[in-house]
């Protein structure tokens, strides 16, 4: 059976940062399905959004994608049994400070904060691959491929020194 990740969206501004994140699943292998679906504004949607994805057997991962108040990933996390990695936009408002909304989530709820999409899908991936031995071979190749880029960058930073000398 195929994962899923599933990434709502508080509202369609943020689809740019959910097709980064999209596309850095698709190099592990897995589906991605974007939604928008506000806690603010729009909670019956959103939760029947979430209604929907829960009642699909495959294994899945949220992530979701909510800035200023970040509602949306405390809502979806206390109404699903799948983890929860919020990746909310940067932003610059409050100079900074609106992170904190996804920091500090209330007793009994507890979805990750990963700030960059890529390391978002990353985690997902490795939630999933606990299950897939695909998505794992895929997760194992891409920290062999940044390991072997340090050692190529050292070696060449290596050369260089010892021709300078």
């Amino acid at each position: 059976m195929s994962s899923l990740v599933v990434i709502l969206m508080g509202s369609g501004s943020d689809r740019e940062h959910a097709e980064a994140i999209a596309s850095a699943l698709a190099k592990f292998g897995i589906t991605a399905e974007l939604r928008i679906g506000s806690a603010h504004k729009t909670p019956a949607h959103a939760l029947a959004i979430l209604e929907h994805y829960e009642a699909d057997p495959r294994p899945k991962v949220y992530i979701t994608i909510a800035g200023r108040s970040n509602a949306l990933s405390g809502f979806v996390d206390a109404q699903v049994s799948a983890p929860v990695i919020a990746c909310p936009p940067s932003s610059s408002s409050f100079g900074g400070a609106d992170i904190y909304s996804s920091l500090r989530m209330p007793g009994g709820v507890a979805p990750a904060v990963v700030l960059e999409p890529a390391n978002a899908a990353l985690l997902a991936a490795k939630i999933l691959a606990l299950g897939d031995a695909d998505v794992k071979a895929r997760v194992v190749a891409l920290q062999t491929d940044n390991r072997d880029k340090v050692l190529r960058d050292d070696a060449a930073l290596q050369s260089a020194r010892t021709e300078e000398a």
